[in-house]
């Protein structure tokens, strides 16, 4: 018996966000895949309800076995597992009440005679034939295959898109040829323009299909009920009232569906056609950045990248994928994949802008050990620095506020605000220092170092005392001596030469061969400029400062990466690819060096040269570089080189010293000998001018005098002869 109770009002139904078509994103995939697979369960469902439907108007004879398979199959649905909508209770409700309905009806006409059973046989097939099969003959065979078409369509649009997308990631930056970019730039247009109409009639298609399924159903089984009811004019007593009303109130509610799925189809065509107007110039791969701005302040971003992934030692391919942040985390979800994949922890990360195989939009991000790293290429310059921007806040942390993106802008406009002088460097810095808990202030030894003591009062310096107002920022690694000192060059040593890190050169003796400290870093160059000061570490922690706020302002990300050889002799600067020495910086120059007190893979040195701005006086520039993490390890090699080098020169006064007293001692020696043989010869003189007075005394009057043979070298020399033996007497 029919319940009297009128029908429910149809749950909500499920659809898909037509309003997402344009991003593509795997869960819009994820997403469609599950109503594909419910179209399918619906096809496989209407095709068994079809066939049972068409053995009702084949054969008469049939009638009752294929009503009661009617009746089974509408029992069944509740067992149906139906990715979406299966647990739709007034519908099970419904079908079970047509199936016993069904069931009597069948008793019925086994045991009723009709008379001019022929013509109502033929009225009836007539009524089978208009109100039963032609509306799910109409859904089967317009319908299903429409949602068939459309995905053929979608499948060919989305692969075209695919294509089109990889030939636009391979454009050459380098050699860019405009037709050739103009031609791929059409082509992706074209192809994505294609691919999001085709998905949101798709889309269409499949939201409706949710309602058709219900009226496709429910239609044929009322046509059925209404023909089964004219056919038993005689079994009335079978068809009571009260199953009239509840066939009233089905119809009522098929055609409350109808009218909602009209109204709904009309709500998603309009949709359609203002996505579609809105989202033409979305369709290109690299869109105006002064029509669609750049977010600086997100904490969360999505889409799809460009993956570098190593397949041998010079070779690599490029795999596109979705790339979304969650939290603290960056997640990698491959299309059709459920759920997303870990790819690195971007919590104290550094991002920085590089080059790479000649594609343009490449980043690289390297986690907080530098452990892991991972280059990607966004497909336009807006996602670009939105990504490099989103990466950046990130890894400060500030997605664990409660308003992330309000702090994000707020440090960014502290970021436009540091270059701003403030009424001290005291109030400066105790305004950007973050609230931590209190802790005994510890003096690094080995991490900061000055020629000069340090000044007790620098707290209260003013800005200009520390760094000039006009101070221009170099963001190279060029050397302003090199460029504007030709006469230093010389002092800050030779560039371009080709250096082993280790020691060794190609060809001749290394200058720092004989040096017994080598240590290598992987640096990053931030920038550099010239200071007015260099006796205290808060003057690298400015000029951090102003580096970092302009590179922020300015949107500067690229970072030139360089190994920095630390020796006893000087700091180098060395080019990681061709070993060539970038710039060498004399260690007894380097007069101070430190490291951020808060971040650790920041640190700096202050050079000092004979030349500045200003000519003829000396100047000061400080050098800011990034590392991974080895801020501290650094300044203890450079602390560490500048002791050896200390001791190492005095050992060198000292050696000097003793060469020289040697040198004295010998030379006293020399003049003690010579002064002991003009002694001896003034002794043998004596002795010869002696006996020769003997003899002359013997002799009397002798006719002759026997010189000395000393005598008679003097006679034989002459007047300047004597006066050279006295001046050597």
């Amino acid at each position: 018996r029919a319940d009297s109770t009128p029908a429910a009002a149809m749950p909500g139904i499920d659809k898909l966000p037509i309003e997402e078509t344009l991003e593509d994103s795997p869960q819009t995939r994820s997403l469609l895949g599950v109503f594909e697979e419910d179209a399918a369960a619906i096809s496989n469902y209407i095709n068994q309800l079809f066939q049972a439907m068409h053995r009702i108007y084949d054969a008469q004879n049939e009638l009752s076995a294929a009503t009661h398979l009617t009746s089974k199959l509408l029992k069944e649905y509740e067992k149906q597992r139906f990715p979406l909508g299966g647990d739709d209770e007034v519908m099970t409700s419904t079908l079970q009440q047509f199936a016993k309905v069904i069931d009597e009806a069948s008793t019925c006409l086994c045991f009723t005679y009709l008379p001019n059973l022929s013509s109502c046989h033929a009225v009836l097939s007539t009524q089978l034939a208009d109100a039963m099969m032609f509306p799910i003959t109409q859904f089967k065979e317009r319908d299903l295959k429409e949602i068939l078409t459309l995905k053929e369509v979608f499948q060919i649009a989305s692969n075209d898109h695919d294509a089109a997308i990889t030939r636009y990631g391979r454009l050459s930056k380098r050699r860019e040829n405009e037709k050739i970019k103009a031609e791929v730039t059409e082509d992706v247009y074209t192809s994505r323009k294609k691919q999001h109409q085709t998905m949101m009639h798709y889309f269409c298609a499949l939201n409706s299909l949710q309602y058709k399924k219900k009226i496709a159903v429910l239609e044929p089984l009322l046509g059925y009920m209404q023909a089964q009811i004219s056919f038993f004019k005689m079994g009335s007593e079978n068809l009571t009232e009260q199953l009239e009303e509840f066939l009233t109130n089905i119809g009522t509610s098929v055609q409350n569906v109808r009218r909602e799925m009209e109204c709904e189809v009309e709500n998603m065509q309009q949709t359609i056609e203002d996505l579609e107007v809105a989202s033409d110039p979305l369709y290109l791969p690299d869109p105006d950045t002064t029509k669609f701005p750049v977010h600086r302040n997100l904490t969360r971003k999505a889409g799809y990248l460009n993956a570098r992934n190593k397949t041998g030692l010079v070779s690599s391919s490029w795999e596109r994928q979705f790339y979304f942040t969650q939290g603290g985390n960056l997640m990698s979800q491959a299309r059709g994949d459920v759920a997303g994949g870990l790819v690195m922890d971007i919590d104290n990360c550094s991002v920085m802008a590089v080059d790479c195989e000649d594609r343009r939009y490449c980043f690289q991000i390297t986690s907080f050990d530098g452990k892991k790293s991972s280059i990607l290429q966004a497909e336009s310059k807006k996602d670009y620095e939105e990504w490099i921007c989103t990466i950046n806040n990130i890894s400060k942390q500030i997605y664990l506020s409660e308003n992330p993106e309000e702090i994000a802008a707020r440090v960014n406009q502290s970021a436009l605000e540091a270059v701003t002088p403030s009424p001290s460097f005291q109030q400066r810095h105790e305004s950007m220092r973050p609230t931590l808990p209190s802790r005994p202030p510890a003096a690094r030894t080995s991490s900061t170092g000055s020629l000069g003591s340090e000044s007790a009062a620098l707290s209260a310096l003013s800005l200009d005392s520390l760094v000039a107002p006009d101070t221009p920022i170099q963001f190279d690694i060029i050397s302003p001596v090199s460029e504007d000192l030709p006469g230093q060059a010389k002092s800050s040593g030779q560039a371009g030469r080709r250096t082993n890190p280790f020691g060794e050169s190609e060809g001749s003796k290394s200058e720092t061969e004989d040096s017994i400290l080598h240590q290598l870093f992987i640096v990053r160059f931030l920038g550099s400029m010239e200071v007015k000061s260099d006796e205290s570490p808060d003057v690298v922690y400015e000029t951090m400062r102003q580096i970092l706020a302009a590179r922020a302002i300015h949107n500067i990300f690229r970072m030139t990466e360089s190994h920095l050889l630390v020796t006893c002799d000087c700091l180098k600067l060395i080019d990681p690819q061709t070993q060539v020495t970038r710039l060498r910086f004399p260690l007894p120059n380097v007069v101070l060096y430190a490291t951020h007190q808060e971040n650790k893979r920041l640190f700096g040195f202050v050079l000092r040269t004979s030349g500045g701005r200003v000519e003829s006086r000396q100047a000061s520039i400080c050098y800011i570089f990034e590392s991974n993490n080895e801020g501290e390890k650094i300044c203890d090699s450079v602390g560490l080189a500048k002791q050896i080098a200390f001791h190492a020169e005095l050992d060198r006064k000292a050696s000097e010293k003793q060469k020289e007293m040697e040198r004295v001692k010998e030379k006293q020696q020399k003049e003690l000998n010579k002064q002991k043989q003009i002694e001896k010869d003034l002794e043998e003189q004596s002795r010869l001018i002696a006996a020769s007075s003997r003899s002359n005394q013997s002799s009397g009057e002798g006719q002759f005098v026997v010189l000395s043979s000393s005598q008679s070298e003097d006679s034989d020399l002459g007047e300047d002869g004597k006066k050279k033996r006295e001046s050597e007497a």
